[in-house]
């Protein structure tokens, strides 16, 4: 049995130029079949005449270079052009003729520059031709010359608007490429900001705290530890991302959150923020977007409370429901900016955009008695 995709595949793997000859075979061939002889295109009034030795130049001129048809434009239109003069000059009216239009056609939505340049030409060409018959006392009117002049014009315009709507699907796919790649690279660094912030911000306030702890050895090295310790953990985030963008990973799930949430409020504690953390409510089994979202959530409000509210009293609340998971994490003022990397605004911007696409809701800014407040309230139905 014949294996279509594969014929297909050796069809579209063969040169233009190949694929475009058969066309000009079937028209030769055709053209020589006792019974279409002088049943071809009429133009310019000339009498029948029997097949000759040139009736056979005539009709290869106007079929075998419509091999060429999308490879050189120019080229084929030129033979075929000359081919269709001695056709019709000798009333030959050959099958063949109707390979003209053909050309016509695909010049015009093949050819790449000097398009108006290539009509001028061959309008002229045409105007010529048509001059000789009226000498050769042949009884064409003008109003036939010109008929058909808007048909070759029809045949052309039809070309044109082809290479038209090529171009413009080649410009949207363009376009769809570009703002893909846009939004992977955003992603990228969506995600890379959201791992890498987080642990070098608890790497350098845990580092500055060690600058003062020098006169009492077990609290530095404990503090060294957690250095340590943060810098491991964000290695580990940053190959499982790493293994998460590369296209040869598999579908995996994220860890669900009652897992990652509670080794982050230690990291951060760690890092010498006094955190508060409540969690409500039972997880949903299954993991998802939602789930990394407010992980992110968490993630992103104490890194922040540890870079401008070092040492405040902060407070985490995560409550799950079978809808939704609603995410608050608070800091009372009281604390201080940490000697830490000032930011660069993306973090919040990144999650109202990652809380918007999954249709809840995200809200930042001064609590009502001060301090800092974000909430989001994440739907659990875009879990994946």
């Amino acid at each position: 049995m014949i294996d279509s995709r594969r014929v297909q595949d050796l069809w579209r793997g063969l040169d233009v130029t190949a694929r475009d000859l058969p066309l000009g075979l079937l028209i030769l061939l055709t053209s020589f079949v006792p019974a279409f002889h002088n049943f071809g295109t009429q133009f310019g009034g000339m009498p029948d005449r029997p097949f000759d030795l040139l009736a056979v130049v005539a009709v290869a001129l106007q079929s075998l270079p419509l091999a060429l048809r999308r490879r050189l434009p120019v080229v084929c239109l030129t033979f075929v052009s000359l081919g269709f003069a001695l056709d019709q000059l000798r009333g030959y009216h050959s099958l063949a003729g109707t390979a003209l239009a053909i050309a016509v056609l695909s010049t015009a939505a093949h050819l790449e520059g000097r398009r108006r340049a290539a009509v001028l030409a061959f309008s002229a060409a045409y105007v010529v031709l048509s001059a000789l018959f009226p000498l050769l006392g042949a009884g064409e009117t003008l109003l036939e010359f010109v008929t058909f002049y808007l048909a070759l014009a029809f045949m052309w315009g039809i070309g044109a608007w082809l290479r038209s709507t090529r171009a413009m699907e080649a410009e949207r796919r363009r376009r769809v490429a570009e703002d893909t790649r846009t939004a992977e690279r955003t992603r990228i660094a969506r995600e890379l900001h959201d791992v890498v912030t987080h642990h070098v911000t608890a790497m350098v306030v845990q580092a500055e705290a060690a600058r003062y702890l020098t006169a009492v050895p077990d609290r530095l090295d404990q503090s060294l530890t957690s250095v340590t310790d943060t810098g491991r953990r964000a290695i580990t985030d940053l190959r499982h991302l790493l293994d998460l963008l590369n296209p040869d990973h598999g579908t995996q799930d994220t860890p669900p959150p009652a897992v990652r949430l509670l080794p982050l409020v230690e990291q951060t504690r760690r890092a010498g923020q006094p955190v508060e953390f409540t969690e409500e409510g039972t997880p949903a089994e299954t993991r998802g977007s939602a789930d990394l979202v407010a992980f992110r959530v968490v993630q992103e409000a104490l890194t922040n409370a540890l870079k401008y509210a070092h040492g405040s009293r902060t407070a985490v609340q995560v409550h799950h429901s079978r809808k939704e998971i609603e995410v608050e994490v608070s800091t009372d003022g009281s604390g201080s900016a940490a000697g830490s990397p000032g930011g660069s605004g993306r973090g919040l911007a990144g999650l109202r955009e990652r809380v918007d696409v999954l249709g809840g809701d995200f809200s930042a800014g001064p609590g009502p008695h001060g301090g800092f407040v974000v909430r989001a309230r994440i739907p659990a139905g875009s879990r994946s």
